[in-house]
């Protein structure tokens, strides 16, 4: 989208202004577009379409020109009023149109709502308080024509966030989608470039290029049998338990919580750091509370303000941050991004011959911290859905 052209439609004197944030869905619509367009969204795309599989609907078209056609429920606030009326929605290279009789295409049933090309497509922050959104998820269209204010705006609601950013990125790509593949290929040359020509990029690598190594004799070996592979993910496992960490050197409470930091209790002296001199011993409670300092760590931040944050910066495989239990005062959280939708896994402490440690498996795999935790899972997808990739931040500009 060109800044100059959106700034350029401000009324003067507008209280206007740009917000940059980091969106790990950027490029999503040329990654995974599999998951961002829902077989039930674009079902009468494929069914005119037999010979295209649903992979292949971004390609068809960069190579055509042919958009899909995206179809679905959204509610929709009409003028003037507070009401909010379910219809059936159809987004084609022509425009958006609802239907007037449940999911009819007929065009007696057709109802021409927004041209895109004389729009712009927003998402609507605080829906619920500022308009009365059913759900959360909601955005707008905004005509060139309206100038400022709310007047004229065009508000629309889904159901969930995987229906929103569906839509969103729908509009993107019929608005932007030429645009958006220059800027998506420009992107990947920079990162390929050789390294004398300008900064050497950081290494991407596909999880499919990626291969088990067995390196317990003089030479390593590729590992071909899958349960040879999951032994030694176990044996991997088992090491990071029995690991020990001497990365401790803040000064930790003596007679507090070992879950609790800043806490009303027993200091240690000044110059006394509990890892300092070698491992602790087995009643000398762990320094946990490290884990504050780190930047996927959100403290007391509840699961719908989660969803929200995560959502802001993009719902993409492997977006992650942990939070502090809301239920459960000793416990953890991590709350983690998988096709589109957020799931959150209990992390509990538990303590064996004196020492503290945490696990999300009953035991099963234990660590001695959250950091070496969220490390582990960053290289190992354990009992998660897939790996960590991306933490959410607090500011996310």
């Amino acid at each position: 989208q060109q800044v100059v052209e959106v700034q350029s439609s401000w009324a003067p004197g507008a209280d206007s202004r740009f917000v940059f944030r980091k969106n790990f869905a950027k490029y999503e619509l040329f990654k995974s577009n599999a998951s961002l367009f829902p077989e039930v969204m674009v079902s009468s795309c494929l069914e005119a379409n037999k010979s295209m599989a649903h992979s292949e609907l971004i390609q068809n078209f960069l190579n055509s020109g042919s958009c899909p056609e995206v179809q679905g429920f959204l509610q929709l606030r009409e003028a003037g009023r507070k009401v909010w009326k379910r219809f059936h929605f159809s987004l084609r290279r022509s425009g958006l149109y609802y239907s007037t009789k449940g999911t009819s295409k007929d065009p007696r049933h057709l109802q021409y709502f927004a041209d895109l090309t004389e729009s712009n497509i927003y998402y609507v922050t605080q829906g619920k308080k500022l308009y009365g959104t059913p759900t959360e998820f909601g955005f707008c269209i905004k005509p060139h024509k309206v100038r400022s204010g709310t007047k004229g705006l065009k508000l629309l609601c889904s159901e969930d966030e995987q229906s929103r950013s569906c839509w969103m990125a729908a509009f993107r790509l019929f608005k932007y989608g030429m645009q958006l593949y220059r800027n998506y290929q420009q992107a990947q040359a920079r990162l390929s470039q050789p390294p004398w020509i300008g900064p050497t990029p950081l290494r991407s690598v596909s999880d499919n290029a990626l291969v088990a190594m067995d390196f317990s004799g003089c030479t390593g070996r590729v590992i071909e049998n899958p349960n040879e592979v999951l032994t030694a993910a176990l044996e991997e496992a088992q090491a990071w338990r029995k690991k020990t960490t001497h990365r401790y050197s803040l000064p930790a409470a003596c007679h507090s919580s070992p879950l609790s930091a800043g806490e009303t209790g027993g200091q240690c002296p000044v110059g006394s750091l509990p890892w300092a001199g070698g491992p602790p011993e087995p009643d000398t409670p762990l320094p946990t509370a490290i884990h504050r300092t780190q930047p996927w760590f959100h403290g007391r931040i509840s699961r719908e303000d989660t969803q929200q944050l995560m959502g802001r910066q993009g719902l993409v495989d492997g977006v992650f941050l942990v939070r502090e239990s809301q239920r459960n005062p000793k416990g953890f959280v991590l709350s983690l991004c998988h096709l589109q939708r957020i799931k959150h896994y209990l992390i509990l402490p538990s303590e064996e011959e004196g020492r503290l440690y945490f696990t999300m498996d009953d035991g099963q795999t234990r660590f001695a911290d959250l950091i070496q935790l969220v490390e582990f899972h960053q290289i190992n997808r354990g009992i998660l859905p897939c790996k960590l990739r991306h933490y959410c931040t607090c500011v996310a500009l």
